[in-house]
């Protein structure tokens, strides 16, 4: 019998990030593979990660300088993430 080695899709996808939340406020930046840096309109910067998880949805962490907070998912259409004042913010990944 021969056995084929099955590659597994563990690397996430990099690109450029878009993020609006409903004021129209939006966070952009560039990200390869599980690095993500982004930047707000008032030039803050968020640091983040991005993991896949085993049901092949991708989980994204943002923390900022002052200890501020954004967590998400995309499911493959899109991103939804969430900050800590419980403010929604959508997006995509170019």
């Amino acid at each position: 019998m021969i056995y084929r080695r099955r590659r597994s899709k563990t690397t996430v996808p990099g690109g450029f990030y878009r993020f609006t939340d409903s004021l129209n406020r939006t966070i952009t930046g560039p990200g390869d593979g599980e690095f993500i840096h982004l930047r707000d309109e008032f030039g803050q910067s968020w640091r983040g990660m991005a993991e896949r998880m085993a049901d092949d949805t991708i989980r994204y962490r943002f923390r900022d300088d002052n200890g501020n907070f954004i967590s998400g998912v995309s499911d493959g259409y899109g991103v939804i993430l969430r900050d800590q004042k419980g403010k929604t913010w959508r997006g995509v990944v170019d």
